[in-house]
This record gives structure tokens, sequence and C-alpha cells, in this order.
């Protein structure tokens, strides 16, 4: 598979992840990850699963216009 292939593969399987059961993000990430999110920074995989679990909303759509590899 081409590095754009697996790209665009990847962030189809991360955001349909994301909108559709955020918990299952986890094993995405790993101890050293590192997420940024309105000048917070989070660090490790369950930190960031917490997050991600906790934003305020219930339902989120991401539409994937472009992906930049």
């Amino acid at each position: 598979m081409d590095p754009d292939q697996l790209s665009k593969a990847f962030v189809e399987h991360y955001y349909s992840t994301f909108d559709s059961n955020t918990p299952n993000l986890l094993g995405l990430f790993q101890e050293s990850s590192m997420l940024s999110f309105e000048g917070e920074k989070i660090q490790g995989a369950q930190n960031i699963s917490n997050k991600l679990s906790s934003l305020p909303f219930q339902q989120c759509k991401h539409d994937i216009s472009t992906v930049d590899c």
C-alpha cells in the first residue's frame, strides 16, 4: 500500500471511530503519545482517551475533505 492510501485509510478509520465509539481510539495511542487540545497537553493513551471521551458533546460527525501526508 502506498503512503497516500495508508494515510487516507488511517484518517478514515480514526475519524469514523471518533464519531461512533471514541473509547475504541485507545488502541491507536501509546504512552508516549501527546494530544494538544485548546492549550492543554495530555500525554499517554489512557489520558488521551479520557480527554476525548469527556468532550462536551454527545455526537460528532467529521467530514474529511483532504488528507495530506
